[in-house]
């Protein structure tokens, strides 16, 4: 129980710079754990790393943020599980491209040698079949949805003038709804029914959220994760 002590506290301070409402939903997630870990569920914080590109656009380049959310395992049957919940911090994107104008002669002239870096968050939510191997390791698959938020593009150049930044909220260019396919593997830290693990997954977007008809952003992302149950009793980690 030590050990689960000390990451929860550190899961607390990781969370501290997230957005009010992302943040809020995180606190709730620790809150309920008790509740929420049943003899079929298990429930956890997830989190890690992702490296996303937009693979429609060939000028693209693999943009890296910081992934946070929570998860649910659902035993259907044996080692079959139902896998989902909620990436509440997530963005994808990509960098590295040219920039466009804006249709301001002082912005298009400072940034027309520039490079452009989209970031579009969303809350993503996996509906996964999990299977466990030898109840330590385990293989998932099946679709994602995602809501988009808060889109932006990031204009950057480096000149005489210094380090320059410019960003454009570009909300009403993009349609609200991603979906796709995401598959994955990972290791449990034990071979108990709840217990951390590590693993990978890959994200293949199959929707064109961009509203401009001359533009495809079709989003894919590779993740790196730890997953953390919570609320687990002194006895089932004694096992």
């Amino acid at each position: 129980m030590r050990k689960l002590g000390v990451f929860k506290s550190l899961i607390m301070i990781a969370i501290m710079g997230i957005s009010s409402a992302a943040q809020s939903q995180i606190i709730i997630s620790l809150l309920l754990g008790d509740a929420l870990n049943t003899e079929k569920i298990e429930f956890g914080i997830a989190g890690g790393m992702s490296r996303s590109n937009i693979y429609s656009l060939s000028t693209a380049k693999p943009l890296n943020s910081f992934d946070l959310g929570f998860y649910f395992h659902i035993r259907i049957k044996n080692n079959s599980f139902l896998s989902t919940g909620v990436h509440v911090k997530s963005n994808v994107g990509a960098t590295g491209m040219p920039t466009y104008s804006v249709g301001d002669v002082n912005i298009d002239d400072v940034f027309k040698d520039g490079t452009l870096t989209k970031k579009i968050p969303t809350f993503y939510v996996p509906i996964l079949y999990h299977h466990r191997i030898y109840k330590r390791f385990y293989l998932e698959a099946g679709p994602m949805l995602g809501l988009n938020y808060k889109q932006t593009d990031i204009f950057k150049v480096s000149n005489d003038l210094g380090d320059l930044e410019y960003t454009r909220k570009v909300v009403d260019e993009y349609k609200r709804i991603d979906a796709g396919l995401m598959g994955g593997a990972g290791v449990k830290f034990s071979k108990s029914l709840k217990s951390m693990s590590v693993g990978i997954s890959y994200y293949y977007g199959l929707v064109n959220i961009s509203k401009n008809p001359n533009q495809k952003i079709m989003n894919n992302s590779l993740y790196l994760f730890m997953r953390i149950p919570i609320g687990i009793s002194a006895l089932e980690e004694a096992k």
